[in-house]
């Protein structure tokens, strides 16, 4: 009898055990979030998602060039339209976005320094969860309107634009060369929410470096932002 209780005992031990691992490991998982306990927004990279999104690679050439989109002039455009001579530069982006809203004169600068160097601008909202409210088509116009929007902004249908790129993240750049080619990718900068903070302007050297003929180090930079909010299948 006494073997048998010191079985039982072991059994229970075993299973007590067993049930506080599983439960530290639920306690240690990532929350599947964009907001923190304090309501701020939680930055997340391209990585978070790159299994269920597959993102084009630096040298893979532009998709969708022929598809055009509505834009806030009121006219559809297609990637190919807003080109120039050297490239073009695709921005995943949006309204209401913490990150969009902190880069928002940055972006405004690059854009307008892609330009300067021949480089078109085509920025992009594809949040389609949130059509009717914050990323509504006149939600878009007055966006741009107060930040001195120069330059394409479109409403990526059903997010399929974002889907052949492979964009996760709002803010999220794609520069393409003179051959429509991806040349540099990710971040405007490395700083995403103070601008006096700024070290390396990463868009604005890909560009540079895009026409000087030079190398672009680094080619890739990890995307932070809000996840683009697609409308769930």
């Amino acid at each position: 009898m006494r073997i048998i209780f010191l079985l039982m005992v072991a059994l229970i031990g075993f299973a007590a055990c067993t049930n506080s691992s599983e439960q530290a490991n639920n306690d240690t998982k990532a929350p599947d979030t964009e907001t923190k306990t304090d309501g701020t927004p939680e930055a997340r990279s391209v990585s978070d998602t790159k299994d269920a999104i597959q993102q084009l690679e630096l040298g893979d050439k532009l998709p969708m060039a022929d598809v055009a989109m509505m834009d806030i002039s009121g006219e559809k455009t297609a990637p190919k339209d807003a080109a120039m001579e050297n490239g073009l530069l695709v921005t995943f982006s949006c309204n209401t976005c913490p990150y969009v809203v902190a880069w928002a004169d940055r972006y405004v600068s690059a854009a307008n320094h892609a330009l300067s160097k021949k480089v078109g601008v085509y920025t992009v909202n594809s949040n389609e969860a949130k059509r009717d409210d914050d990323d509504s088509y006149d939600a878009m116009k007055s966006y741009a309107d107060e930040n001195g929007y120069k330059f394409s902004y479109v409403v990526d249908e059903n997010s399929a634009f974002a889907n052949a790129c492979g964009a996760t993240k709002t803010p999220d750049v794609f520069l393409f060369n003179k051959n429509m080619e991806l040349v540099y990718k990710g971040a405007i900068d490395d700083s995403p929410k103070d601008a006096s903070s700024v070290e390396v302007p990463y868009l604005k050297n890909a560009v540079d470096n895009m026409i000087e003929g030079k190398p672009i180090d680094p080619g890739t930079t990890k995307s932070i932002g809000c996840s683009i909010k697609r409308i769930k299948a």
